[in-house]
């Protein structure tokens, strides 16, 4: 595989400053997309999903970018959404309003990866907890270390499982019986067991995952564009008709409304 080089700014995106809080670099056709670049915390704050949708936002005027590739340059893929900033937000403004309009940014974020035209590829160690494992679950293909640990904790902090509406995307993906186990419960459970399920479509040791990352690459870049796109979105289709009493718009509400009770108790 050829040197990644720094992706390139189109004209259109003149407006846009450069990313902070997330990498890019890009491989022909493949982008790949790395959080936690400064390797200081694992969590999904307003900044990181700033970056992750003005990204996902210029796509829409970049058809060279076929794939896309989601990692963490961190210790963990992704430790969940950061609820210190949650509560500096309803400190903050005790309305709930800026809370809202960060929880709705997630929202934003999983629909704009559902919907790009690039193939999109999570490659997953480490950690993958909550609102991690919800990003994870919006892309195409995801392939997780053998040493990967994955956790849904949400009900055992007393917060609805409701960051970015992933919860009929992770119900289409894996079912509702084993979702609904492991939100209740808020077990660990590994890699093996997520790819069981259909969270994790592979699963090698750490040291080979980039390998199962280029067996999907290599083969997705000689395919005619047009029929790629044409059959992400039909399968995007399929999934959204099993959610045809998705609800995630009220998300936002939800996990506001739940943070309002905690900061009362």
């Amino acid at each position: 595989m050829t040197e990644p080089t720094p992706l390139a700014t189109p004209a259109h995106a003149h407006a846009r400053t450069a990313p902070k809080a997330i990498r890019t670099e890009q491989d022909g056709p493949v982008l790949h997309v790395g959080l936690n670049p400064w390797g200081q915390d694992d969590t999904l704050g307003t900044a990181v999903l700033d970056d992750l949708i003005a990204l996902l936002d210029d796509l829409h005027e970049r058809p060279d970018v076929r794939i896309l590739t989601l990692s963490s340059l961190g210790t963990d893929f992704c430790l969940g959404a950061d609820r210190d900033e949650y509560r500096e937000a309803l400190a903050a403004d005790p309305s709930g309003v800026v809370l809202r309009r960060i929880a709705d940014k997630a929202h934003r974020l999983c629909q704009a990866l559902e919907n790009t035209h690039a193939v999109t590829i999570a490659r997953l160690h480490g950690r993958v907890i909550g609102a991690g494992l919800a990003l994870a679950s919006f892309c195409d293909l995801r392939a997780g270390a053998d040493t990967s640990r994955f956790r849904m904790p949400e009900v055992g902090i007393g917060l609805p499982p409701a960051w970015g509406g992933a919860m009929g995307r992770l119900v289409s993906e894996a079912g509702a019986s084993r979702i609904r186990e492991l939100m209740l419960t808020c077990d660990v459970f590994d890699a093996g067991t997520a790819q069981r399920i259909g969270l994790l479509h592979r699963t090698a040791p750490l040291d080979q995952l980039d390998q199962v990352i280029d067996s999907w690459t290599r083969p997705l870049v000689r395919r005619a564009p047009e029929a790629l796109v044409l059959t992400k979105r039909m399968l995007a289709g399929y999934a959204r008709a099993d959610r045809t009493a998705d609800v995630s718009l009220l998300d936002s509400h939800l996990l506001s409304a739940a943070l309002h009770q905690h900061a009362r108790s």
